[in-house]
């Protein structure tokens, strides 16, 4: 039997560090959303295969992924009382999901995060702008 090398993805991996590493708080937000989507789609689809054991483990890191977008609000901004709550229930309804085998139920946590990784988008996109504009002297005509 060949033993797998575990040091094969080594580059690759190295590669992922780096852009994690190297990344700015707005790329990092979306990185997260789209690797929330992502475990999303594989747990629907290993929900939907009665791979029930692989489904689990995909739905905890969709989990470990909102409580960390929960974790990291800045809640001196009257807006994070309402994300912290939106998170909240995606949270629990996560559980929820893994506890009855819904795959309705990822489906709705997705069209969430989808519509929040959107409008995390956007902000960083203006924030982007407004930058530019404020180092460019302001002029709208560049």
């Amino acid at each position: 039997m060949a033993m797998l090398n575990p040091y094969q993805n080594q580059p690759y991996q190295q590669y992922q560090q780096q852009q994690i590493m190297t990344a700015p708080p707005d790329k990092l937000l979306l990185m997260l959303f789209d690797g929330a989507l992502r475990f999303c789609r594989q747990a629907k689809n290993a929900l939907e295969e009665a791979r029930l054991e692989e489904a689990h483990h995909h739905i905890v890191r969709v989990q470990d992924i909102v409580m960390e977008l929960e974790s990291s609000l800045n809640m001196d901004y009257e807006i994070s009382s309402s994300l912290w709550a939106i998170y909240d229930y995606l949270y629990r309804r996560l559980v929820e999901a893994n506890i009855k085998k819904d795959a309705a139920i990822l489906d709705e946590v997705s069209s969430f995060l989808t519509e929040l990784r959107e409008m995390w988008a956007e902000v960083a996109l203006q924030v982007r702008k407004e930058k530019k504009m404020v180092a460019g002297g302001g002029d709208l005509e560049r």
